[in-house]
């Protein structure tokens, strides 16, 4: 759809909402849309009011993005005040539905709930993909203790069990065994419960134009995001083994086609392990949405080009922005490290990592006296971020483990909690 599309009688300014809840620029929304010709509106959180364009025309607070009836009280408002709504935007996982609700409600271009509900709904994902024929680790609805017992005694423990709409492994649980069982809480959202699987995991990011991958990488997790939740540090590096990207390749294109003939921004997650020297790929999930912690800063800057631009203008039922990553590309990577204490908390101490080889290219780190929010985009608000450039995976690996071993945060919590000796995470994540 084009920008005339979205017009109204060519009186007054399209109006377009966009809701944020991040502080960083990981999405640059001055420079999607010109906020001259169009009234463009923010809902947001007040730790992401620093993302907001100062060519907002307005900006309405809500405690939580993924609140739907308060972001649809927030959307009725900016509507009596600017017009009816011609687009609704959010590029975060955990607000998609609420902005598709949205779209339905106010009659506007982009992804709808149907289009979203494989994405976010972990059973209906992966049941979709293991009709295609890709493999997928056994995998079952969990309403209740006796079906994981029962699971694992059909097909062996240890078990992951998690949410079916989670993100970011909030909820996930690892049981070894029956005595696990109890940890469990069925009370909330509903969970699946899947046989664990070792091995290396990927996620593969870029643009799938509903059936070719346009643009992608694939990246090898340093440790585990459920590993992240426990305390240990993040890495991923970029992949430069033609043999396994091949593989990852045919995969993506199999699994994203099972669940959509649209073209969507993605990011994928599989198993990838060798098996008689080759490289055999199963499925863990997708969502229809930029990648989280540093992969939107590493492709603008490494691969220059920017996904959120691509995910933000198809919200809108636009063209792709032009261009395509460099050719002669270099290798990315990035490293997440754990808040030092339980957030908020105050920073104490903070070690600088950029200039140092092997080192990042880029830092996001808080200064001695600011404070850590307790907010919710969760990848963000850590006790370091830090992106890595190379001519190889083996460079960019190098730089990451020197990084992690080197670097130091300290940190004290504020509130209620707060306590006089800073906590000390680089310890634990230089083993």
């Amino acid at each position: 759809m084009t920008d005339n599309a979205l017009t109204d009688d060519g009186s007054a300014p399209p109006h377009i909402v966009v809701i944020n809840r991040w502080r960083e620029q990981y999405a640059r929304y001055a420079e999607y849309v010109d906020h001259g010709t169009h009234h463009v509106s923010y809902i947001t959180t007040e730790v992401g009011l620093p993302a907001v364009p100062e060519t907002a025309v307005d900006v309405v607070l809500v405690e939580r993005t993924d609140d739907l009836d308060a972001v649809r009280a927030a959307t009725r408002l900016l509507a009596a005040r600017h017009g009816r709504p011609r687009g609704i935007v959010t590029l975060k996982e955990d607000d998609l539905l609420v902005a598709a609700a949205l779209r339905e409600e106010w009659d506007c271009p982009g992804p709808r709930t149907a289009f979203l509900e494989p994405f976010r709904d972990k059973f209906l994902m992966a049941t979709a993909v293991a009709e295609t024929g890709v493999e997928v680790p056994d995998f079952a609805l969990a309403p209740d203790a006796r079906t994981v017992v029962e699971f694992g005694r059909a097909h062996g423990w240890p078990l992951v069990v998690k949410p079916t709409r989670g993100s970011c492994s909030e909820g996930v649980v690892r049981l070894d065994g029956p005595a696990d069982v109890p940890r469990l809480d069925f009370t909330g959202e509903p969970l699946l419960v899947q046989r664990f699987q070792a091995g290396r995991i990927y996620h593969v990011d870029g643009v799938f134009t509903g059936e070719e991958l346009l643009h992608w990488t694939a990246s090898r997790y340093v440790n585990t995001c459920l590993g992240f939740r426990s305390g240990s540090f993040l890495g991923s590096v970029e992949e430069d083994d033609e043999t396994v990207l091949a593989a990852i390749g045919v995969s993506a294109v199999r699994c994203l086609r099972a669940l959509t003939g649209e073209a969507t921004v993605f990011h994928l997650e599989v198993f990838v392990d060798m098996v008689s020297g080759q490289p055999h790929v199963s499925f863990l999930e997708v969502g229809a949405r930029v990648g989280g912690a540093e992969i939107a800063f590493v492709w603008r800057e490494v691969h220059g080009y920017d996904l959120m631009n691509a995910a933000f203008q198809l919200q809108l039922e636009r063209p792709l922005p032009p261009g395509a990553p460099k050719p002669d590309r270099e290798l990315g990577g990035y490293l997440l490290i754990p808040a030092p204490a339980a957030r908020p908390c105050r920073i104490t101490e903070v070690t600088p990592m950029t200039g140092l080889t092997p080192g990042p290219y880029a830092e996001a780190l808080l200064g001695e006296g600011e404070v850590l929010p307790l907010a919710d985009a969760y990848y963000e608000h850590v006790g370091g971020r830090f992106r890595f450039r190379g001519r190889s995976s083996r460079e960019v690996e190098a730089a990451l483990k020197a990084t992690a071993t080197g670097f130091r945060v300290a940190a004290v919590p504020v509130g209620p909690a707060a306590v006089t000796e800073p906590v000390a995470v680089a310890d634990m994540v230089a083993a």
